[in-house]
C-alpha cells in the first residue's frame, strides 16, 4: 500500500542539489520560492521550492501548494547523500525538522503545518512577532536544522555520519554567530582548531601560517573577535594582535597539537565527534532563540541620557532559558528550570506599540550569606512563544524528577549558573532586578526601580 510519503515523491521533481552560490536566472537563490513567477500564477499547482542546509547547500524540489513539513522532510529522504533516513526523520523524536526564518524571527514548523501558507502570512508575523512595526517585505528561507525537542542524551547515541555532519554544520555556525558563547579565549582557539583540523585537512606549515589565520579570522573564530574594540582590549598598542597574545595565535598553536593520521575519513568522524562533544557541553546548545530585549542598571546622570535597553537573545533548550549578549559573545544569564519560576504579562496598553508583552523570570541566588529572591524582566513580542516551550520543557522536567535538581537550587551562589554548564558565571551586574526574601518582602530600593519600569 502506497504511503503518504511515496505519493508526495511520486508527485513530486525528483530533489536537486546546489551549493549556497548557485545562481538561477542571473540572481542568487535567497528565497524560499525558487520561481516568484511560478508561484504567482494561480493556475499552477506546484511551485519550486529550496530548503537551505547550513553546510552551504540547497535542495530545490517542486511540491504543491498544500504540502506539509512531514511531506516535504519526506522528499529529502530521497537525497541519499545527506543521510536523511527514516530513523533521523521520522522514528521517535526526530533529529532534524523544517524551520522559517528570516533576520527577525525564526520558527519550528510542527509536522502538519504548511510551509507555503505560513510564508505568505510571513511579513503579517513579522509585525506581530517582531519590534518592527513598518511594514516589511522580508521572507523567509525554509531551513533543515536540529529539532529543539531533540534531547542531548538521544543526539549523544547517533551514529550514522552524514547526520553528524549536519549537525556539526549547525553547531559550528552557532558558534560563529556568538549564539553558544564560551566562556574565555582558549575554548574558543580549541573549537577554532577542530574546525580547521576538520576542513582544512592536517597542518601545514607552508600554508597554515599565522598570517593565513589573521587573513581568516572570521571563518575561525566568534564575529567578536573582528570587532575594534575587542582588538584594542587585546593589545593593540603592545603589538598583541598578531602575536602570541592574539585569537588566532593560540588558535594555531592549537591546530599544530593535533596529531595527524593515516584515514583522513575516519579520523574527520572523530573530530567532528568531538566538536560535537564540546558543545554538548555549553548551556545553549540546541536551543531556539528568541529576540528580546532589558533593562540595564541605572548608574549615574549618563544612563538616564542615553538608550538603557540592551538587546539581547533568549536561549531555550531543553536544560533551560538563557539571556545571552550575541554582539559580545557572552552569556549573561543561565537558568535551569528546577530553580526557574515565570510569569507572561501582556502589555499595559496593547493600543501602544511601544508597550511590549513580556517575562518576569524569578530565580533564587545567595546573597550576603542569605538566600534572596531575583526577578529579571525581559521585554519582548515574542514572549508568548517563548512561554508556550518553557511551558512544555518545565512540565518535562516536572513529570521526570529532573535528577533531584530542586535540591541543588540551595547550593546557588549570585554568580553561579549551575553545576551541569561548566565555569559559566552570571552576570547579575548587568540587570536591572527586584530582590525578595524568604517572606516575599521587596527591597525598598529594588521595588521602587522594579515598580518604575512596570508601569
Amino acid at each position: 500500500m502506497e504511503t503518504q510519503e511515496d505519493c508526495a515523491i511520486r508527485r513530486g521533481q525528483p530533489v536537486r542539489r546546489y551549493q549556497n552560490d548557485y545562481k538561477t536566472d542571473g540572481h542568487a537563490s535567497s528565497s524560499m520560492i525558487v520561481n516568484q513567477s511560478q508561484y504567482l500564477n494561480v493556475g499552477r499547482s506546484t511551485v519550486r521550492i529550496a530548503v537551505y542546509l547550513m553546510t552551504g547547500i540547497f535542495l530545490t524540489m517542486d511540491i504543491e501548494q498544500n504540502f506539509t513539513a512531514h511531506q516535504i522532510l519526506a522528499m529529502m529522504q530521497s537525497e541519499g547523500e545527506l543521510g536523511l533516513t527514516r530513523t533521523s526523520l521520522f522514528t521517535g523524536q526526530t533529529v532534524f525538522a523544517l524551520w522559517l526564518c528570516s533576520s527577525r524571527l525564526e520558527v519550528q514548523l510542527r509536522p502538519n503545518h504548511k510551509p507555503l501558507e505560513l510564508a505568505a502570512k510571513w511579513n503579517r508575523l513579522i509585525k506581530k512577532y517582531s519590534s518592527q512595526r513598518e511594514e516589511s517585505d522580508e521572507e523567509p528561507l525554509l531551513c533543515l536544522r536540529r529539532n529543539v525537542f531533540l534531547s542531548r542524551s538521544d543526539e549523544e547515541q547517533i551514529k550514522e555520519v552524514k547526520v553528524l555532519e549536519l549537525l556539526y554544520a549547525e553547531a559550528r555556525n552557532n558558534v560563529l554567530q556568538g549564539r553558544y558563547p564560551c566562556e574565555g579565549q582558549a575554548r574558543y582557539a580549541s573549537l577554532g582548531a577542530l574546525q580547521a583540523r576538520i576542513e582544512l585537512g592536517p597542518y601545514n606549515p607552508q600554508t597554515h601560517t599565522l598570517a593565513f589565520f589573521r587573513r581568516h579570522r572570521g571563518r575561525f573564530l566568534p564575529h567578536h573577535y573582528n570587532s575594534p574594540s575587542l582588538l584594542l582590549g587585546l593589545g593593540v598598542g603592545l603589538g598583541l594582535v598578531g602575536g602570541k597574545g592574539a585569537p588566532e595565535a593560540r588558535l594555531l598553536e592549537q591546530y599544530k597539537r593535533i596529531p595527524s593520521h593515516t584515514g583522513t575519513n575516519t579520523n574527520s568522524r572523530k573530530l567532528i565527534r568531538k566538536y560535537l562533544e564540546f558543545c554538548w557541553s555549553l548551556p545553549c546548545y540546541g536551543a531556539a532563540f528568541f529576540q528580546g530585549q532589558i533593562e540595564r542598571p541605572v548608574r549615574g546622570l549618563a544612563t538616564w541620557i542615553t538608550n538603557r535597553d540592551m538587546q539581547v537573545l533568549i536561549a531555550i533548550n531543553s536544560s533551560g532559558v538563557y539571556i545571552v549578549d550575541d554582539g559580545q559573545c557572552s552569556l549573561l544569564l543561565g537558568l535551569r528550570y528546577p530553580e526557574l519560576c515565570w510569569e507572561m504579562a501582556k502589555p499595559s496598553d496593547e493600543a501602544n506599540p511601544d508597550c511590549l508583552p513580556c517575562l518576569f523570570l524569578q530565580f533564587p541566588v545567595r546573597e550576603n550569606g542569605a538566600r534572596v529572591y531575583k526577578i529579571l524582566q525581559v521585554f519582548s513580542r515574542q514572549a508568548i512563544m517563548m512561554d508556550t516551550l518553557i511551558s512544555g520543557f518545565a512540565e518535562e522536567h516536572r513529570r521526570h524528577g529532573a535528577d533531584g535538581d530542586v535540591a541543588n537550587a540551595d547550593r546557588l551562589t549570585d554568580h553561579t549558573i549551575g553545576a551541569n554548564t561548566g565555569s559559566f558565571t552570571n552576570k547579575l551586574s548587568k540587570f536591572t532586578l527586584a530582590t525578595f526574601d524568604d517572606e516575599g518582602e521587596c527591597s525598598i530600593n529594588d521595588c521602587k526601580q522594579f515598580v518604575t519600569f512596570i508601569d
